[in-house]
């Protein structure tokens, strides 16, 4: 059974892998053998990351939405990971809090250029490698805000909508070659911003857990967890779904 969740000899490249849902992703899977390669915008924070993870990981600082500066980056990626990559982890993603008739054209565009046209690019960069290799594993962070109307949240939800359709569709045009394609739908992760922000409104503090079938928020862990069964050979026969890790939030009266 432990060979079944193993992922030793594989390359994650993850993207905002250097806090939060992306950090906790990368801590499991080093933890299950595999070598990951942080990106994102901030090199301090990836720095940081990597002195935390140990010997099996590193960095690369990239803007992804920088598009034509990902099929080099994906090569330097394989050659710093030890290997070419094997498991891409689309995570990386930026928030928008507004009402949906203050949320300008240019808001929008912004988040869905980030969420959505650099993780196509990006996936676009690495499949030609795993199609060669005839293997692969590529993951979609999605949201419950997908699942569930959250108010002040219209670019983020309709971006994290679009993964649906990307991970269904690419996952038939891919999966007959050996590459699987599979989403995560996390719910309320805890986070110190998050924790304060509820500490400091115990009102939707109270709302929040009481959606919760669990009654807790979750940890980034509990991402990574699902995010190692999903690539790894336990779930040889898993494709084309889209996990939801929320403590029952969606699903919740």
């Amino acid at each position: 059974m432990k060979d079944l969740f193993s992922l030793a000899g594989q390359t994650a490249l993850i993207t905002g892998g250097g806090t939060g849902i992306g950090l906790g992703i990368a801590s499991c899977m080093v933890r299950a053998g595999a070598r990951v390669v942080l990106v994102g915008r901030r090199e301090p924070e990836l720095g940081a990351a990597c002195a935390q993870l140990g010997a099996q990981a590193s960095y690369i600082p990239q803007d992804i939405t920088r598009t034509h500066e990902l099929e080099a980056m994906v090569r330097q990626a394989g050659a710093s990971g030890g290997g070419p990559v094997s498991i891409l982890v689309n995570n990386a993603g930026i928030h928008l809090k507004k009402l949906a008739i203050d949320t300008e054209p240019e808001d929008f565009q912004a988040v869905l250029n980030t969420h959505v046209v650099a993780s196509h690019a990006l996936t676009r960069a690495v499949l030609p490698v795993m199609l060669e290799r005839g293997s692969g594993s590529v993951l979609f962070i999605s949201s419950m805000a997908a699942f569930m109307g959250v108010p002040q949240v219209i670019a983020y939800a309709a971006a994290k909508c679009a993964f649906f359709g990307m991970v269904s569709t690419l996952s038939a045009e891919v999966s007959e070659k050996g590459i699987r394609v599979n989403g995560i739908a996390p719910g309320w992760i805890f986070s110190e911003m998050t924790q304060k922000a509820l500490d400091n409104d115990p009102a939707r503090k109270a709302r929040v857990l009481g959606r919760i079938q669990m009654k807790r928020m979750g940890s980034p862990e509990d991402v990574g967890h699902a995010a190692v069964y999903l690539c790894s050979p336990a779930a040889a026969y898993v494709t084309g779904v889209t996990l939801p890790v929320d403590g029952g939030a969606s699903v919740g009266f």
